[in-house]
């Protein structure tokens, strides 16, 4: 069938593992490590034509993500991300480029690469410090018409926020099923987070995170909607002394809605619409979902599109594909040629 030993991959760029001492993290509300590995991939040639300078794409997970899991391998030898992504620029197909892999695991499973008084200075972590710090060490052109992001679910979320926050960093950006239009894809969760916490917390979200720490995780039914819940809170409606304001009535799943509108806030579909001129001024922009997406993210996908139609922004890679929200690497490679193409000199 072809298919060849699974460590036996040889790459023909080279990747570079560094640590990352971040003084955004130092501190942290929930005592993470603020020293994190980060990867920068360089492609083949580049040390060899030393004038050179090259588009950078960063490259961010989805919740629950961290840095090492980008090799974690499917059966049957199917190459990891990295590996498609060298396979790509070795073979010609793509102009080359800098790839740079970011860590931003938490506590809590993740981020949503925003500042939050509950969680910690990710948004400033990435644009502040991780892109000078990559420009100043490695010859990228260091402008936003040749620097993307890539992401999948949260990192979808996250390329699409980083991109719409900071076009002057940004120019390009890809997501794949990406969290957006939060009625579809984070609504139908709160009735299912209040009946597990009724019916085993006794309605505590405090009693559920020590319950969850002292055992294997999502172990228990209803784990999953609460982690993500409690952990979309503390990134999008945490108080200013870090403590996290749910968006409905844990007992009845009831919505609040001053606090519900502070997500909506936080939605791209809502923020494109509140600030079109940063999605006007991108160079590339890569949106997918598989079509059984089991988050209905392939609602979001559709409703993203449509803002930005909606702003005068029509110049989109987007595509519903048949699959679900897990196995799609396979879409990660289609992405990184597109936001290539787009963001070469």
């Amino acid at each position: 069938m072809g298919v060849g030993a699974p460590w036996a991959y040889a790459a023909a760029g080279r990747f570079d593992e560094h640590v990352f001492a971040s003084e955004a993290l130092r501190g942290n509300p929930l005592g993470d490590p603020h020293e994190r590995p980060l990867w920068v991939y360089v492609p083949p040639g580049y040390d060899d034509e030393p004038e050179r300078r090259y588009p950078s794409i960063y490259v961010i997970q989805g919740y629950t993500g961290q840095l090492d899991m980008w090799r974690n391998r499917s059966p049957f030898g199917a190459k990891t991300y990295p590996e498609l992504c060298d396979e790509l620029f070795a073979s010609g197909e793509a102009p080359p480029c800098v790839v740079v892999w970011v860590d931003a695991w938490t506590a809590l499973g993740g981020s949503q690469f925003l500042d939050s008084p509950a969680i910690g200075r990710y948004h400033t972590y990435l644009c502040d410090e991780l892109v000078p710090w990559v420009d100043e060490r490695y010859r990228t052109l260091a402008a936003p018409q040749h620097r993307g992001i890539q992401g999948k679910s949260s990192g979808g979320y996250g390329s699409m926020v980083s991109a719409l926050l900071r076009p002057d960093l940004f120019g390009g950006l890809a997501t794949h099923a990406g969290d957006a239009l939060f009625e579809a894809c984070y609504l139908p969760e709160f009735r299912e987070a209040a009946r597990a916490l009724r019916d085993r917390y006794d309605g505590s979200f405090d009693r559920f995170w020590e319950d969850f720490r002292s055992r294997p995780l999502q172990s228990r039914p209803g784990d999953p909607q609460l982690v993500n819940t409690w952990g979309m809170a503390a990134a999008y409606s945490a108080e200013p002394d870090g403590s996290v304001t749910l968006p409905f009535d844990p007992a009845t799943a009831r919505l609040v809605p001053e606090v519900w509108e502070r997500w909506l806030a936080w939605d791209p579909v809502r923020m494109v619409e509140r600030i079109p001129e940063a999605a006007r001024s991108w160079r590339a922009v890569y949106v997918d979902s598989g079509k059984s997406d089991e988050y209905h993210l392939d609602l979001g996908a559709e409703a993203f599109r449509r803002a930005l139609e909606g702003v005068g922004v029509t110049d989109v890679f987007f595509e519903l594909f048949d699959g679900k929200h897990g196995e799609i690497t396979w879409r990660y490679p289609i992405a990184l040629r597109y936001l290539a193409e787009r963001l070469a000199p």
